[in-house]
């Protein structure tokens, strides 16, 4: 309750200070779809920034507590939300004269939400992605959803990299990168999302930026499954080293670039979300070593933990690109085959002998 208090009065200063700056102009009308934490952190750093913006929930409870109360007790308790930011459920509503998108549905659900107003979506200037995840069957990637709707490449952007959205929300700095293959629209995205507190950085590879977020999740899995069973830092750290190896030769096969995988959205989203508290994945695999069944984690709770499908998805994905993925495919053994989780550790540890460099 301690925490809460003072990121409440962080936000507040946060909020103040931006509040006091000189006022900028020509920032777009902006809906943010989905009212996740990560989407209301987004979408209060845009209305206390002073952009007219309006968020989409798909929970008309949301929405309420949103628009009414300023707060999201059920995604983002805790902070006070500003009172300018607009929230409704009528997704049509939330887009109607939408200068930017910025797309917050997580993956596995982008086309059953979006679908219905894809003609909204090509028309908006611009559309921020900052879901993070390989949609099942299709191995696609959220820019590549949006280019099946019919979204001109050049307007999407994606938007990663190391930020658990309670501290955005308490307005600690935060640095972060987006990339795509439009520049005006990047560099659009980029100036809309900085602040004193949140730092953009630009990136034409969105390829490596949009995997980069999604594969450090099951790296984080199998980080916390390695905390769970008791094992340390040794163990720890050997995992993140060989998931962004993972990590790079996946990209590097689509058609990324291994050096943005160096940066925020690769090594920096990595790092952060195998060793922090508030990584939702790191904690699923925290569970599973300790025990506990998948089925009954997931229950327990309606925040979406993208590493459990992106495991399968992306040991699909290695399999098309002839890439070998060993610290993916025995996640995905634990999750979803009932594999011990020692079993899957020792089998890591008894693989052939290889170069560090292999790829």
């Amino acid at each position: 309750m301690a925490r809460a208090v003072v990121t409440i009065a962080v936000a507040r200063t946060i909020r103040s200070d931006l509040a006091n700056m000189s006022v900028v102009t020509n920032l777009p009308v902006t809906t943010v779809l989905g009212a996740g934490a990560w989407g209301t952190a987004l979408a209060s750093l845009l209305a206390a920034k002073g952009v007219s913006t309006r968020i989409w929930a798909r929970e008309p409870e949301v929405a309420a507590d949103i628009g009414i109360r300023h707060e999201n007790r059920r995604f983002l308790a805790g902070f006070d939300l500003p009172a300018e930011l607009e929230a409704t459920s009528d997704i049509a509503l939330a887009l109607r004269d939408a200068d930017a998108v910025v797309n917050a549905v997580p993956t596995q659900h982008m086309r059953s939400v979006l679908e219905p107003v894809s003609r909204v979506l090509v028309a908006a200037g611009s559309i921020i992605s900052v879901s993070k995840g390989i949609e099942m069957g299709t191995l696609a990637t959220p820019h590549q959803i949006l280019g099946e709707m019919g979204v001109v490449a050049d307007k999407v952007v994606a938007l990663s990299g190391p930020s658990f959205a309670d501290e955005v929300a308490a307005g600690e700095p935060t640095a972060v990168t987006v990339a795509g293959v439009g520049a005006t629209c990047v560099r659009q995205a980029r100036d809309l999302f900085s602040t004193t507190s949140f730092r953009v950085y630009s990136s034409p590879d969105i390829i490596s930026v949009e995997l980069g977020g999604a594969l450090k999740n099951v790296v984080a899995i199998a980080v916390g499954i390695s905390d769970g069973i008791g094992f340390g830092r040794n163990t720890r750290a050997a995992l993140i080293a060989r998931g962004l190896a993972e990590i790079t030769r996946l990209g590097e096969a689509r058609g990324g670039d291994g050096l943005t995988l160096g940066g925020l959205s690769g090594v920096g989203d990595l790092v952060l979300t195998c060793t922090g508290d508030l990584s939702r994945n790191r904690n699923i695999g925290i569970a599973i070593g300790r025990g506990d069944r998948l089925a009954d984690i997931l229950a327990s709770t309606d925040k979406v933990a993208e590493g459990v499908q992106t495991s399968i998805a992306a040991r699909e994905m290695g399999l098309e690109a002839g890439i070998e993925l060993p610290i993916t495919n025995e996640v995905c053994a634990v999750l979803h085959e009932n594999k011990d989780p020692r079993q899957a550790v020792l089998d890591l540890m008894s693989r052939v002998q290889r170069d560090e460099r292999w790829k």
